[in-house]
């Protein structure tokens, strides 16, 4: 007999009750179906009593969940607290559940760092034996890490390492990074990140034997705290190939190794040299072929002797690549980026570059690729595993430079538009003295060749400022051509046509060749057989030049006038530049954006005259050399030069087109501040250029050792040198009719400049900041002097 139930059916309960063999009901199949009973969740109390022959079964129902509320949830919404928790509306009412529950909405917050949460479930009764479950949730503060410590690390500082890690311990600017915020997964990843920066360095029995985290409660905040084992520094002793493929000899591979006798043992070298040989291997026909490195330690001489062995693998292809989890992103931008595909042989080294290219694309948050047996025992099926993240961007950002002055730009982009992985972007750009739009679309796989496709279209207006006294505007078009020759090197090839145009206000253009009674020139003509006179019939004809510039600037240059070239660009009206060109660069910068070791080197080279008006040769190298030299302490080696060749005698330089320097080649001078400069009385002293430069520079940077880490500042120290010389543009100009030509003074010398000063370089959540104060040593009397520099913006 069944009693006390309302919404249960009694032969849905009297179904857990089984009888034996013999019909019978004896205690254990009785309490077995109590216990089933109270399984379902679905009743509050079961009781069994037996009377006269009988089983009398009295149940109390659960209660029926009318609706689920959450309260004071503001961090979290709603709809992913309601996809987390078990309890729903019209469903059973279980105590139990309802804990678990509360659980798993603490888990959540302590998920986003805020392990201060506390939820307290409410019951409000309903009739008709129904409740009302409330779910009040007091969210807290977010629980940052208060101090994070190293033990044990003699061969790097306590600095250098939060350098590698990704968490940060908590500061006034925390909030706009959240880098802070406590996360055991981000705490686990950060052990690894420690081991392979010492496996990087030479230390092969480094351990990082525990990562143990205390929360401190009167700091509200957690304590984390890396112990580590270092080990001794290692170099490398000898290096070894050695083949068990008759057909193929390990010697053959040894140009393709990055371990070298006598550097440091570096086990990410080590990494790379093993794949990009088998790799190689693959390549001549040998696609089972297996690179197996090996270390030998000598402890006492601190070296290891490696041996790359090359053998036959099992024989395995690939079944099947299934791609999971690209919700967005068509299936054909995730398998060009593996070099295999199904019936191909399985290469663990080509599966592991495919896995690191889909995690560099930036499409998604988890890239894992897995392997599972295929139908038969040679064959291998990979799963791939994603989980997509949104590319789109919305940005704007702001910024100020002494030269440049504020800076505003608006853009929006997209990394993987319409799913197909190409990148567009639009961006507007509105300054103090710069204004332009420009529109970029990047295609990575010409073709499906891994060629990169781009082609800019913008346009520009530099504004007349301290530095320029004239406007250019310029309107153009460039695409380009990428290549990844290795993995450190890339090729860029480019086509830019533009048209460019200056102007100048009315009183900087008003003094021309017409000679009239009130116009009192303080330069002279130039004529082809008398040199450098006044032609006849002119004020202060006969006199020499010294007397010229003695009578001082008179007439329409009373209120300056720009320099001749600029003046004589202006009346030849819009110049059309039609220029390929290309860049080969070379990067193994252990950081981009804060590199403490490694070689930055680009050669450009631009060639003006496939059509167009203008015609020249430039070539432009850059060098940059990182090495740390004591701690914290990184010593930066900058050299660069460029020269700029006509390439015809007829068909003479314009002043635009030559090399403009400034605080980019020495510090301590104004933008376009050194080099030929018109020197002509009445003039506005404009920067003509040079057609040759060099630079050198030696930096010192090291943080602020009484600043916290996450703080971001550093100081620096350097010394400058370089020149520009060689201008080779219009220093005359005779107009149609006239006796002679007008000339120009300058200043073309050949003198090298130098300058010292100090630096701060601020990594704020801002964006990057420097403030720069330099002063220089030797310099030239028309030089224009800016001892102290700032630039730096954000986007947000």
């Amino acid at each position: 007999m069944v009693e006390g139930n309302r919404r249960v059916e009694a032969e849905t309960i009297r179904s857990y009750f089984k009888a034996g063999p013999n019909g019978r009901l004896d205690s254990g199949r009785i309490d077995d179906a109590l216990k089933a009973l109270y399984g379902t969740g679905l009743f509050q109390d079961v009781k069994i009593n037996q009377a006269g022959g009988r089983i009398v079964v009295t149940v109390v129902e659960n209660q029926v969940i009318g609706r689920v509320v959450f309260e004071g949830n503001k961090k979290v919404k709603d709809e992913q607290l309601s996809a987390e928790v078990q309890s729903k509306a019209r469903g059973t009412f279980s105590r139990a559940l309802v804990q678990a529950d509360a659980q798993r909405i603490a888990e959540i917050y302590r998920r986003s760092g805020r392990y201060d949460v506390h939820v307290d479930p409410q019951i409000i009764e309903q009739p008709n034996n129904r409740v009302d479950l409330i779910f009040k949730v007091t969210e807290g503060n977010k629980t940052g890490i208060t101090s994070l410590n190293f033990v044990g690390n003699n061969a790097f500082s306590s600095y250098r390492l939060r350098d590698v890690i990704k968490t940060r311990e908590s500061n006034l600017l925390s909030f706009l990074s959240g880098a802070d915020v406590y996360d055991p997964d981000r705490v686990e990843a950060d052990r690894d990140l420690i081991r392979r920066f010492y496996l990087k360095n030479g230390y092969a029995d480094v351990q990082v034997v525990a990562a143990l985290t205390e929360y401190d409660p009167s700091a509200k905040g957690f304590i984390v705290t890396f112990t580590i084992e270092e080990g001794q520094q290692y170099h490398v002793g000898s290096v070894q190939f050695r083949s068990s493929i008759p057909s193929l000899d390990g010697n053959s591979l040894a140009g393709l190794s990055r371990v070298n006798v006598g550097s440091v043992y570096n086990a990410e070298a080590l990494e790379k040299s093993v794949e990009e040989m088998q790799v190689e291997a693959a390549r001549r026909g040998f696609a089972f072929a297996v690179v197996r490195p090996s270390g030998d330690r000598n402890f006492d001489a601190r070296t290891v002797s490696i041996t790359f062995a090359v053998d036959e693998g099992p024989r395995a292809y690939i079944e099947r690549i299934n791609v999971r989890g690209n919700t967005r992103t068509r299936d054909y931008v995730i398998r060009r980026e593996f070099d295999i595909s199904e019936g191909d042989a399985y290469n663990r080294a080509l599966v592991d570059r495919a896995e690191r290219r889909l995690k560099n694309l930036d499409y998604f948050k988890t890239v894992k690729i897995t392997t599972e047996p295929g139908s038969s025992s040679d064959r291998v099926i990979l799963n791939v595993e994603l989980e997509e993240k949104s590319t789109g961007e919305f940005s704007v950002s702001g910024g100020y430079s002494t030269s440049d002055g504020a800076l505003g730009e608006v853009s929006v982009s997209e990394r993987n538009l319409l799913g197909r992985g190409l990148y567009g972007k639009v961006s507007l750009q509105y300054g103090q003295y710069a204004k332009g739009v420009t529109l970029s679309f990047v295609e990575p796989y010409l073709l499906d060749y891994r060629i990169a496709f781009g082609i800019d279209v913008f346009a520009r207006e530099q504004q007349a400022n301290n530095y320029v006294s004239y406007n250019t505007k310029t309107y153009g078009i460039s695409p380009r051509l990428g290549f990844q020759l290795r993995e450190d090197l890339t090729l860029q090839l480019r086509y830019s046509l533009y048209d460019q145009e200056i102007s100048l206000p009315s009183y900087l253009s008003n003094c021309n060749n017409i000679l009239g009674a009130n116009f009192y020139p303080t330069t002279a003509f130039i004529n082809a057989n008398q040199g450098l006179v006044l032609p006849p019939g002119t004020p202060n004809a006969g006199s020499t030049l010294g007397s010229v510039y003695a009578s001082g600037a008179s007439g329409c240059y009373s209120d300056g006038e720009s320099s001749l070239p600029i003046r004589r660009e202006l009346s030849e009206g819009a110049k059309l530049t039609s220029a390929p060109g290309f860049t080969l660069t070379f990067n193994n910068l252990d950081n981009n954006k804060n590199p403490t070791s490694g070689l930055l080197v680009d050669w450009r080279e631009d060639f003006a005259g496939l059509g167009g008006d203008v015609h020249y040769i430039k070539s432009a190298g850059d060098l940059k050399y990182y090495q740390p030299l004591v701690s914290d302490l990184v010593g930066l080696i900058h050299l660069q030069g460029g020269i700029m060749n006509q390439l015809s005698s007829n068909d003479p330089l314009r002043m635009l087109d030559h090399f403009q320097m400034g605080p980019q080649l020495v510090r301590g001078f104004a933008p376009n501040g050194i080099g030929p400069r018109d020197i002509t009385v009445g003039t506005t002293d404009d920067a003509l250029g040079g057609t040759k430069y060099w630079g050198a520079s030696a930096e010192m940077q090291a943080p602020f050792w009484f600043l916290p880490k996450e703080v971001g500042l550093k100081g620096a120290v350097y010394a400058d040198a370089g020149a520009l010389w060689d201008y080779k543009g219009p220093t005359s100009w005779a107009q149609t009719g006239e006796v002679g030509a007008y000339a120009m003074q300058y200043d073309n010398q050949y003198l090298v400049r130098t300058s010292a000063g100090v630096g701060i370089i601020w990594a704020s959540p801002f964006g990057p900041l420097r403030f720069d104060y330099a002063v220089p040593i030797t310099k030239s009397p028309y030089d224009h002097v800016q001892q102290f520099r700032f630039g730096g913006g954000t986007t947000f």
